[in-house]
């Protein structure tokens, strides 16, 4: 496999430089970019990996890029910012951003969340040895009132309609249903499903449980797929 190309987004050029050092000694190819419109129109013109973005930019925030991302991709992003209030990383993680860093931290951090969160998408899609691109190996399907979750591809269509969703909340989705009728706590969903990448606190299942069902709960009157048991936790419906 050739080298993980990752994208920095970064207006502060030190702050950028020592990033781009601390990845590059670790083999990645990084590519800095210091406005907002332009490291926009890089990330969805060229085949990144993985996008370390800071939120306050030039031109562009970081979560109208993170937005206009999601919209064709959903490689790893990890969202980078001096800001630590509680409504900034849970718009973060609301917007479908997979990890949320707070300045200052330590250059080995970046790199180890980096490094996690690749192994994770490589497992998750099947990457394979020695190759740049995901192979799906065979195809497994759950079909669930019209939800139907290829496991493999990781793909989600609702009644025939395909639903974009982040590698975390697929990764949750899936986690639910092939453990059906069972109630899992937030902190017990954040060890399954984030396990030890996880930097942050039970908001970050709040948020994600939200923006599934914002895409497969639309209408209110028809089957509930994920229930809330208060004082409990989810439990995934069948």
């Amino acid at each position: 496999m050739g080298k993980r190309k990752v994208l920095i987004v970064e207006d502060d050029q030190a702050i950028a430089d020592l990033e781009r050092d601390f990845l590059e000694v670790h083999g990645y190819d990084v590519t800095v970019r210091t406005d907002g419109r332009q490291a926009l129109e890089e990330a969805l013109a060229q085949e990144y990996h993985l996008v370390i973005l800071d939120v306050m930019l030039p031109e562009m925030d970081g979560f109208e890029i993170l937005r206009k991302i999601r919209e064709t991709k959903y490689i790893p992003v990890l969202m980078v910012s001096a800001r630590k209030e509680d409504i900034d990383k849970i718009r973060g993680l609301g917007l479908g951003a997979d990890d949320y860093v707070t300045k200052p931290f330590s250059p080995s951090e970046l790199v180890a969340r980096v490094k996690a969160h690749l192994e994770r998408y490589d497992r998750l899609t099947g990457v394979a040895a020695g190759a740049g691109y995901s192979v799906v190996r065979k195809t497994r399907e759950l079909n669930i009132r019209g939800l139907a979750i290829q496991v493999e591809a990781r793909r989600v269509a609702l009644r025939g309609e395909e639903v974009g969703l982040t590698a975390k909340e697929f990764d949750l989705l899936l986690f639910l249903a092939e453990n059906p009728d069972r109630v899992y706590s937030k902190e017990a969903l954040l060890d399954k499903v984030w396990g030890i990448e996880h930097y942050g606190d039970s908001a970050t299942v709040t948020v994600h449980i939200g923006k599934i069902r914002d895409k497969i709960q639309k209408d209110p009157t028809s089957h509930q797929f994920i229930e809330t048991v208060w004082g409990a936790g989810y439990r995934f419906k069948v």
